[in-house]
């Protein structure tokens, strides 16, 4: 179905990519997600058709598209896998628009090309174990030495961590300068001194592998350096903006599984002589999940054609991730309920969406760091008309 609110073109994207995603990545997602599968499979099928890179020119090996198309992609991965959704997010908004936007021309032609493809997966290794939600409080060094620098430090909760071939570490040239000292590197999965504790065992997003990165004087030449020493902070930031309208996207993704899952159950279910749609707690509850799934893709949407606003756009951005995730999650529970005792059955799949849902609150950016940016942003310059 082609959604009003999108051109002709955007819903063309989305079409195309709903039937690719059905026919190649839909019918692994069970089993990955009950084996903890990485599917870099599935990233390369969308590499190859041209949804890695999307908002990289074509000389470089991407499509050339708007954030908003590369948004629709993340929404219609999380529909039927979340797990591959949040690798797309990292590897397109995290890691290639990070050396899009601030690595130097060597660095893109080097890099860029095979990211586009598939055949190289990228991670963002921000998080540490001290350092969450206050990412300026980072420990990770960059001792600077003869051609470059040795990294040493441990990164927490890194998407992809162990199976991503390149990392984005941040780390810190100089720990008396804070937020100012901060450093953006890129390193190599096969670089000496650098391995990977186990994949995290958790609640959901399971094909999605979790790990720590360990850094043991790892040697990093100058030209793998990102942008100049100290603005690795403020490039983190701006990178997580347009992350957060991934995971919004991701949200978006969820909710219409939820519904789409509890309108056909809805209809098929009988008791007490009919349908259960025809019940009014029913309908209540299947007419606010529509509600609520309209007025995130409005929300989201209008996040990612504001991409390009930068720093200015934070609220916005901010808005959007945290509506979205907190209606997913509020929309898994609606579905669950539904479908009763066999929503808490894992052979219906109903119970995944919220396994998967519950994260989307607190990677990148809990619910709380969603409120205050949007209420620091309010008490400096709220009125009716920017907000």
């Amino acid at each position: 179905m082609s959604l009003s609110f999108l051109t002709d073109d955007e819903n063309a994207i989305r079409d195309a990519a709903r039937s690719l995603i059905g026919r190649e990545i839909a019918p692994h997602s069970t089993e990955y997600d009950q084996h903890g599968i990485f599917p870099r499979g599935n990233m390369e099928v969308l590499g190859e058709h041209g949804y890695l890179g999307m908002i990289v020119a074509p000389e470089l090996g991407g499509s050339g598209a708007s954030y908003l198309a590369q948004t629709l992609v993340v929404e219609c991965l999380a529909e039927v896998d979340p797990a591959t959704a949040v690798i797309f997010e990292v590897h397109n908004s995290l890691h290639i628009e990070a050396l899009w936007r601030f690595g130097s021309s060597d660095q893109k032609d080097r890099w860029l090309p095979n990211l586009c493809r598939g055949r190289t997966i990228g991670a963002f290794a921000l998080s540490e174990s001290e350092a969450g939600s206050n990412a300026a409080a980072l420990a990770t060094r960059a001792m600077v030495v003869d051609g470059g620098y040795r990294l040493t430090g441990r990164k927490m909760f890194i998407t992809g961590g162990g199976q991503a071939d390149q990392y984005l570490v941040f780390a810190t040239v100089n720990p008396d300068a804070g937020s100012k000292g901060i450093t953006a590197f890129v390193v190599q999965k096969d670089a000496i001194g650098i391995s990977f504790g186990p994949a995290m065992n958790k609640m959901g997003i399971r094909a999605a592998t979790t790990a720590e990165v360990i850094l043991d004087d790892v040697f990093v030449p100058e030209s793998d350096r990102l942008g100049q020493e100290g603005q690795g902070y403020l490039m983190a930031l701006y990178l997580l903006d347009g992350g957060r309208i991934g995971i919004a996207a991701q949200g978006l993704g969820i909710m219409a599984q939820a519904l789409s899952r509890s309108l056909q159950y809805a209809r098929e279910r009988r008791q007490f002589g009919r349908t259960i749609g025809e019940f009014e707690g029913v309908q209540w509850r299947l007419a606010n999940m529509a509600t609520d799934l309209h007025a995130a893709r409005l929300m989201t949407y209008e996040a990612a054609r504001h991409r390009e606003d930068g720093p200015a756009g934070r609220p916005l951005f901010a808005m959007a991730k945290l509506f979205s995730s907190e209606h997913a999650v509020r929309h898994a529970e609606d579905a669950i309920q539904i479908f009763g005792g066999y929503g808490y059955m894992t052979e219906f799949g109903v119970e995944r969406l919220l396994r998967d849902a519950k994260v989307t609150e607190i990677y990148e950016g809990t619910s709380e760091i969603m409120r205050l940016v949007i209420a620091s942003q309010l008490l400096k310059d709220y009125d009716l008309d920017n907000i």
